[in-house]
């Protein structure tokens, strides 16, 4: 076959350019790009509409086939781009290598080889890398701006008051603290932090910064998870959580623990209803429980089945108003030592029979 007509053989005619229009009908990623040199910059004689659609190549790290690796999709109208074109001298196939970030001296403005829209570029006189990773002082990221603005502190933990027990000793409080988010951990300098922005805000951080490195990913509501040089792990949530478990999950915390509810809290505890689904608590040696209700009732029932308990030493109770026991049953005491009941009001027994044996 005698044809020359092909790229590879004929010579390689490239372009740069700047995107107007992204809205492929046919959904393929594809973009307008009108290229220097090849098109003019009248809208008029050129309008956006007659450019001709460009295919975006994807790096090899994407399968680019059957919805498979990254999505053609991410360029805007505004980018400089490189490219060349698949039909030679036709110009009609263009095919869009890789974007040309650089300094724009200028915002939009109406005609070609810019946004139709007006909305990119966003800055002018600074370079197109993200801010997060040119990481001037002056020129602060939006997103980081607000993370310090919106640093939690103040948070308090419970406050458990000392008081006396029946028997004479004292319990001792547990006096509520604070504790805050901790500091935002940016500190990134040029080139290390390796950063991803979309359209709407979210973000991808890999910062590299020596003594810096960090992790922390962003959704634009302020949802984000955030790792430091240290290894800690921030979490913020800005909306509701949900994390629905379909197998066992085991935690180990070996420092200490608070949490702080502001609304109510419910524990469910063997919903099927399975043999044997105990729930345990095991308190380690030294250590105590201590509940406290500041204004409120401590409410134990059970639907069927009993109440045991076994205290291993003694077992004391002070009540500060009335002490009422209903049973439906009989009551039964056994006890090995003596009995001693001091009453300084009447003392009143009603039965069918009253036997008092010696």
């Amino acid at each position: 076959m005698n044809n020359d007509k092909f790229l590879g053989h004929n010579g390689f005619l490239w372009f740069t350019g700047v995107v107007e229009d992204r809205n492929d009908p046919n959904k393929a990623g594809r973009v307008r790009v009108r290229a220097l040199g090849h098109h003019t910059s009248n809208t008029t004689i050129l309008p956006t509409a007659d450019l001709p659609w460009a295919h975006c190549m994807l790096p090899s790290t994407s399968a680019g086939i059957s919805g498979l690796g990254q999505s053609a999709t991410g360029l805007v109208e505004g980018s400089w781009v490189l490219g060349y074109f698949r039909d030679g001298m036709d110009r009609q196939e263009m095919i869009v290598l890789g974007t040309l970030p650089g300094v724009p001296a200028e915002l939009s403005q109406a005609g070609g080889f810019y946004d139709p829209a007006g909305v990119y570029p966003k800055y002018k006189d600074e370079p197109d890398t993200n801010r997060l990773s040119v990481a001037n002082e002056d020129l602060e990221h939006l997103s980081l701006t607000l993370r310090k603005a919106t640093r939690i502190t103040g948070i308090a933990t419970a406050d458990f008051n000392a008081y006396a027990n029946a028997d004479g000793s004292s319990v001792s409080a547990s006096d509520g603290d604070t504790f805050d988010q901790p500091e935002i951990p940016y500190n990134a300098s040029y080139p290390y932090n390796n950063v991803y922005e979309s359209e709407s805000g979210h973000l991808m951080e890999y910062d590299d910064t020596s003594g810096n490195e960090r992790i922390h990913q962003r959704h634009r509501t302020g949802t984000s998870y955030e790792i430091d040089a240290s290894g800690n792990k921030v979490e913020i949530i800005k909306g509701e959580s949900y994390r629905l478990l379909s197998n066992k999950e085991q935690v180990q915390i070996q420092g200490q623990s608070d949490i702080t509810i502001d609304g109510r809290h419910k524990l469910y505890i063997n919903k099927s209803g399975v043999a044997d689904n105990h729930y345990d608590i095991q308190i380690g040696a030294g250590a105590s429980i201590n509940i406290q209700v500041d204004s409120g009732d401590v409410n134990i029932h059970t639907i069927q089945g009993k109440i045991n308990m076994n205290a291993g030493g003694d077992y004391n109770l002070k009540v500060g108003g009335n002490y009422t026991v209903e049973v439906a049953g009989n009551t039964s005491e056994t006890i090995e030592g003596t009995k001693t009941s001091n009453t300084t009001g009447a003392v009143i027994h009603r039965g069918s029979t009253i036997d008092l044996n010696p």
